[in-house]
């Protein structure tokens, strides 16, 4: 697949989630405003299955707004840390080392300094100097 191919299916999805988004907050919306006037209705909506799907949704709206902020860092990030960061992304990461319960120490300790790093990087940009 062409490079462009490729941005025009990105830029195409993320039109057609950005507007499913949209049209759930104001289905959700319409929904609040009206359950407190109508208590079968509420209670509909507060049940597991919504709520779950409601936790669902949430949980992976937070895990790409995180995402999204990482990525627009690492983008926007001029500087020679920000070629080697961008470089290190695109190397794949060894299979066998996990960040799990079982991981070492030193491994979870490597996965912090390096968020740390990207932390201290994109907040330099937008500092001002001495």
């Amino acid at each position: 697949m062409a490079t462009e191919d490729y941005l025009d299916d990105i830029h195409i999805r993320i039109l057609r989630v950005t507007e499913d988004l949209r049209a759930i907050q104001r289905q959700l919306n319409c929904a609040a405003m009206e359950a407190p006037g109508d208590p079968e209705l509420m209670e509909a909506l507060s049940q597991l299955p919504e709520m779950d799907s409601l936790q669902v949704l949430k949980s992976a709206l937070d895990q790409m707004r995180h995402f999204l902020w990482f990525y627009m860092q690492v983008m926007n990030n001029e500087s020679e840390a920000g070629d080697s960061l961008r470089q290190s992304i695109r190397q794949k990461a060894p299979e066998d080392i996990v960040l799990s319960a079982e991981a070492s120490f030193l491994e979870k300790f490597k996965g912090i300094a390096e968020t740390a790093m990207l932390r201290y990087l994109s907040e330099s940009k937008n500092r001002k100097p001495n």
